[in-house]
């Protein structure tokens, strides 16, 4: 009986010791990834990447990867030249390495990025934190400002005002159970709805189920879940590459269209004020000098418009076109381009109207003209005496 005491009392202990070193033993990591925060800014018309390249001695980008090994490939029209930065220190004392690059339409991309382990609590957390409590926009604009400043002559037409884009990838790398993309639907398709919308209560089942809705994949068990401010991101370092590259070209392209959108805007509200301004047909001389300067305009968008949508190229790679194509509707890029498209359209009637006003008073000024010459000779057939 002692005997069985003894060895009870010996299994308690054990039991007991067990459990304190669960206690004290850290917790096992059920995911494993990089939280990166992309911001961007719009600061001049062009950028000449080759002077830049020299005056700085950064490095020309490499193309995009492909998602499978069959012969297909993502290119850059002209591939945007990149170098290191220091690491972003934050309030919270987190360390963000990052990199900058710069595109020849004139636009600036930071990356700065967060080694990830932890549970998918904790992600959502840092998603929620990361999206709504830090301006990530004032914190790199200073960085930017001080990079061009090293080399002012690749820098074409620079803007006074600067329009910026943030957005947020979330990339997961490792999952415990390495599960399928089906499986991370089932079981965590709530979290991820609000990773992605970067909300710490649960979504409805509406609203996680149209967040899910955006997502593409290519293997079983990779997955990118696209949303208009942020992306998860579940696949290897080597396959997210290309998707992390297409969401910051689409957001490039969201910044250009946006400055489209803006200069439109402002012409169209000139050209009105004048036309409500201007009447009678003297006036309306001066309309052809309005007119040259609307073309212009019109000319240098079309020019910049057509440089910006064809910097990236899709050779026989459907993958990529079709992740692209998600990443851009989310993000607002067709609502964008349909917007400037449809000033554009508004500003060539203008121009064809000032033109047909211009011509109409450039005929009245030349039959004025000749009536009036007509009345001249009249007058000094009528007076001269008769012989």
């Amino acid at each position: 009986m002692m005997a069985f005491i003894n060895a009870t009392l010996d299994w308690i202990q054990a039991m007991s010791q067990t459990e304190s070193a669960i206690r004290r033993s850290p917790p096992v990591s059920s995911l494993s990834g990089s939280v990166l925060v992309l911001i961007q800014f719009d600061v001049c018309e062009e950028i000449r990447l080759d002077e830049l390249r020299q005056a700085i001695g950064a490095r020309t980008l490499q193309q995009p990867g492909t998602r499978h090994l069959a012969p297909s490939y993502v290119r850059y029209q002209r591939p945007p030249v990149a170098e290191a930065i220091e690491p972003l220190l934050l309030d919270s004392g987190e360390r963000l390495t990052g990199e900058i690059k710069y595109y020849d339409y004139g636009v600036t991309s930071l990356i700065f990025q967060l080694s990830f382990s932890g549970d998918w609590e904790s992600l959502v957390h840092l998603a929620s934190r990361w999206v709504w409590d830090i301006d990530f926009a004032s914190l790199a604009e200073p960085i930017v400002r001080k990079k061009l400043e090293r080399a002012p002559a690749a820098i074409i037409k620079p803007y006074s005002r600067w329009l910026s884009e943030d957005y947020f990838i979330f990339h997961v790398r490792e999952v415990v159970g390495e599960p399928t993309a089906v499986d991370l639907n089932r079981d965590h398709g709530g979290r991820i709805a609000q990773i992605v919308r970067g909300d710490e209560l649960p979504l409805s089942e509406a609203e996680t189920a149209e967040v899910l809705h955006s997502q593409a994949s290519y293997y079983r068990n990779d997955m990118a879940v696209i949303g208009w401010n942020a992306a998860f991101l579940y696949d290897s370092t080597a396959g997210a590459e290309t998707a992390i590259q297409l969401l910051e070209y689409a957001n490039s392209q969201l910044l250009e269209f946006r400055h489209y959108d803006e200069l439109l805007t402002g012409v169209l509200d000139t050209v009105y004020e004048s036309l409500a301004q201007r009447a009678g047909t003297l006036v309306r001389w001066r309309m052809a000098r309005s007119a040259t300067r609307l073309h212009t305009v019109l000319l240098d968008v079309a020019e910049l418009t057509e440089r910006a949508d064809n910097a990236i190229k899709f050779l026989s790679d459907m993958f990529a076109a079709r992740l692209y194509k998600l990443a851009a509707a989310k993000v607002g890029v067709p609502d964008y381009k349909d917007l400037v498209a449809q000033k554009l359209r508004t500003a060539e009637e203008l121009y064809r109207y000032m033109i047909e006003q211009f011509n109409q008073s450039r005929a009245f000024f030349l039959e004025a003209t000749v009536v009036l010459i007509l009345l001249i000779e009249l007058f000094f057939l009528f007076r001269s005496p008769t012989f």
